[in-house]
C-alpha cells in the first residue's frame, strides 16, 4: 500500500512539475533545460509527498490543487541539491545517478539554474489555490525553513564550517535539523496549513516534520558510508572524505540507527489524535529510516 503512494505521490507531483516549469524549448532554452535536466533526475519526491499527505491526513481527501504546492517544494529541494553539488561547496559529479548540473551545463549555468527553480517556486507559492491567509502562512514557513536562522542554508553555513574539525552533539544536531529536517519540516506543516490545519494541528505536524527529518538526515548518514555510489545515485563516501560533521562519525552506525528509531517513535507519537488518519504518514516515516538510498 506504501508503495502505491509513492508512486501515486510521484506521478502527481511529475506532473504538476512538468505544467508548472518551463518548456526546454522555450527561451534562453540553455536554463530551462539545466532546470529540467535536475528536476526530473528521477528524485523520490519524498517532500511533496510528505506535503500531500499531510493535507490529505487533514482534509480526510486529496486537497485541490495540492500537487502544485509539492512542485514549489521540489522546486526548492532540487535548487538546494545544484548548488550543493558546486565545486565551491560538496563538489560532486553525481546526483540520482546522473551527472550534476555543473557537470553538463557548467558552473555558471548551474549556479543560475539553482538561482532560476526558487524564484519559479515562489511564483508558484503566488499562487496557490487556498485561501490568501493560508498562503501567506505557507510561504513565510517555507522561506524561514530555507533561510539563515534554522533553516537550510543557516544549516549549509555550519556545516561547512564544522569541516575537518570533532563537533559538539548541539552542533551535530543543529546542522542536521537546519539543513536537511526543516524543509522537510515546512512541506509536512505547509501541506497541513493547505488544508485548513488550526495551531493545534501545526504544533503536532512540526514535531512530526522535525523529528522525521532528523532521523532521516541521520540515516542518509549512515548510507554515505555503508551503500555504494551506484547503490545511492550519488558518490559515496563523500562526507568522510570531507570530515564533514555526521552521527556515525561522532556516535557509530548501530548508535546512530538507534537514535533514528528513536526519532521516529517521537514522530509517532505526534500524530496518535489523528486516529487512522495518520497511518499514511507514519508508514512514511518508517519508510525514511528503512530506506537503503
Amino acid at each position: 500500500m506504501l508503495n502505491d503512494t509513492l508512486e501515486a505521490g510521484r506521478t502527481l507531483t511529475d506532473a504538476a512539475l512538468e505544467r508548472l516549469l518551463p518548456a526546454a524549448s522555450r527561451h534562453p532554452t540553455s536554463i530551462h533545460s539545466a532546470m529540467r535536466h535536475s528536476v526530473f533526475a528521477g528524485g523520490k519526491r519524498l517532500r511533496p509527498i510528505l506535503c500531500i499527505e499531510a493535507g490529505r491526513m487533514l482534509s480526510g481527501s486529496l486537497p485541490d490543487g495540492i500537487e502544485e504546492l509539492g512542485a514549489a517544494l521540489e522546486m526548492l529541494h532540487t535548487y538546494s541539491l545544484i548548488h550543493d553539488d558546486l565545486p565551491a561547496l560538496d563538489n560532486d559529479d553525481l546526483r540520482r545517478g546522473r551527472p550534476t548540473c555543473h557537470k553538463v551545463f557548467g558552473e555558471a549555468i548551474a549556479i543560475l539554474t539553482g538561482d532560476a527553480l526558487q524564484t519559479q517556486a515562489y511564483e508558484v507559492l503566488a499562487r496557490l489555490r487556498c485561501p490568501a491567509t493560508a498562503r501567506v502562512r505557507i510561504i513565510e514557513e517555507i522561506a524561514h525553513g530555507t533561510g539563515t536562522i534554522d533553516g537550510m542554508i543557516g544549516g549549509q553555513v555550519v556545516d561547512l564550517e564544522a569541516e575537518h574539525r570533532k563537533p559538539s552533539l548541539e552542533t551535530l544536531e543543529y546542522i542536521h535539523r537546519s539543513k536537511t529536517a526543516a524543509l522537510i519540516t515546512a512541506s509536512v506543516v505547509s501541506g497541513g496549513l493547505y488544508a485548513g490545519a488550526d495551531e493545534d494541528d501545526v504544533c503536532k505536524l512540526r514535531e512530526f516534520g522535525q523529528s522525521t527529518g532528523l532521523a532521516f538526515q541521520i540515516v542518509d548518514d549512515v548510507l554515505d558510508v555503508t551503500q555504494t555510489s551506484e547503490q545511492l545515485g550519488k558518490t559515496a563516501g563523500k562526507d568522510t572524505a570531507a570530515e564533514k560533521a555526521t552521527y556515525p562519525a561522532l556516535f557509530g552506525i548501530d548508535e546512530s540507527l538507534k537514535k533514528a528509531d528513536a526519532l521516529v517513535a517521537t514522530a509517532l507519537g505526534s500524530l496518535d489524535s489523528f486516529g487512522k488518519r495518520a497511518d499514511t504518514l507514519k508508514a512514511l516515516a518508517h519508510f525514511l529510516v528503512e530506506r537503503k538510498k
